[in-house]
């Protein structure tokens, strides 16, 4: 074993030592405590978000000189709005239920015995992510609000954004008087950090990846401490025979066009054939205007090409099973 493999387990098993007692301590944290703490990180980000833009213009600017695509370059870049929806969405948590402590009803046994389940936290959590700057600070607060202690791995093109945020977040904690190592970043860019993460079965509860197929598919292979996975997004959008037209047509530009890398866009739209040729033309104009290429099946080619649509694409057998990240739709009629 190389001394550079030795220092990543080093400071992998430290990581994971310090995550597990700041678990203890989460798993007895009040729900004001929990919630005073996103509240100050909630605040820390508004104040400081030229911070973390300044600071998040050098991993954009190491990935263009990498050669990334657009969509990646999309995702991990943070815009004021970027950085201001990451605030709200600190906010929105606060106002969640804690779920810690909550009982199921209870069932009475023929003993008399009266059985129930108690939501209590898992201790602690591993997310393996790719570079979406703004999932640090998404899942950091998932993990803080149900009482769990967790340690992040984003991508390495994010490196410097997420240990400002994770900055942010400790001060947040420390602020709260809670532990600091509840919230840990992983700040070495050797992937033998994440081989060491899936195998610490005594300090780490779950892994929870978000990642494309070879990320997955080498966690599968690899890892002994249990997780929670997804493979490709490929969300679908299905408009009914029955749907309210206009929102319909204000659902699919959304599920499309907000944003295109995100894994949670949507990829195929599939139309109902008797409401098909009331949204399609509408809907594709839109498309078209922003910029999407249309990949369409037989029937939708028909409908759009009757009323003067041109520059339509077959769909393939592919395109139904492709995840494009990218201003690409298969449209189906059904």
């Amino acid at each position: 074993m190389s001394n550079s493999t030795n220092t990543i387990q080093q400071m992998m098993q430290d990581i994971g030592r310090r995550a597990r007692q700041a678990s203890r301590s989460m798993a007895r944290a009040s729900s004001e405590q929990k919630n005073k703490a996103l509240l100050h990180i909630a605040k820390l980000v508004r104040e400081r978000a030229e911070e973390i833009q300044r600071v998040n213009a050098l991993d954009v600017a190491r990935a263009k000189t990498n050669g990334q695509d657009a969509a990646f370059i999309d995702r991990l870049t943070m815009t004021p709005k970027t950085i201001e929806s990451m605030a709200l969405g600190l906010e929105q948590i606060i106002s969640l239920e804690d779920p810690i402590g909550k009982i199921t009803p209870l069932q009475k046994q023929a003993s008399g015995i009266e059985l129930g389940q108690m939501r209590v936290p898992l201790g602690v959590i591993g997310i393996i992510y790719e570079s979406r700057p703004n999932v640090t600070i998404d899942a950091a607060a998932l993990c803080l609000k149900s009482g769990n202690a967790v340690i992040l791995r984003g991508g390495s093109e994010a490196i410097d954004s997420n240990a400002l945020l994770a900055q942010l977040i400790q001060e947040g904690l420390d602020a709260a008087n809670l532990p600091m190592d509840a919230v840990q970043v992983v700040t070495t860019t050797d992937r033998a950090a994440v081989g060491e993460m899936i195998t610490m079965t005594e300090y780490i509860d779950v892994i929870v990846p978000r990642g494309g197929k070879s990320l997955i598919a080498r966690l599968m292979a690899e890892a002994r401490v249990p997780m929670i996975k997804h493979l490709d997004g490929i969300c679908h959008t299905y408009v009914d025979a029955d749907a309210d037209i206009a929102m319909a047509i204000k659902v699919c530009d959304n599920a499309k066009t907000q944003r295109y890398a995100p894994c949670n866009a949507m990829e195929t739209l599939l139309v109902n054939k008797n409401i098909a040729p009331q949204v399609l033309p509408a809907l594709c104009k839109i498309y078209q205007d922003k910029g999407v290429e249309l990949r369409v099946d037989d029937q939708t080619r028909n409908t759009l090409e009757a009323v003067g649509f041109k520059d339509l694409v077959n769909a393939t057998e592919e395109d139904w099973q492709t995840e494009y990240l990218a201003p690409i739709l298969s449209i189906k009629t059904v």
